[in-house]
């Protein structure tokens, strides 16, 4: 699953979802690197 996390205040990654950990981080992967932050709430149209 493709998932969008939030790294600092202007910086947003999205790549394929790899864990969660206890802080509520979330890993995602993109290409041979992992990212880890915080992520980005879902918004659905109404």
């Amino acid at each position: 699953m493709i998932r969008t996390i939030s790294v600092g205040s202007c910086v947003s990654i999205q790549g394929l979802f790899v864990g969660q950990m206890a802080d509520g981080k979330i890993v995602v992967k993109v290409d041979e690197k992992t990212f880890v932050g915080y992520p980005v709430a879902l918004q659905r149209a109404s």
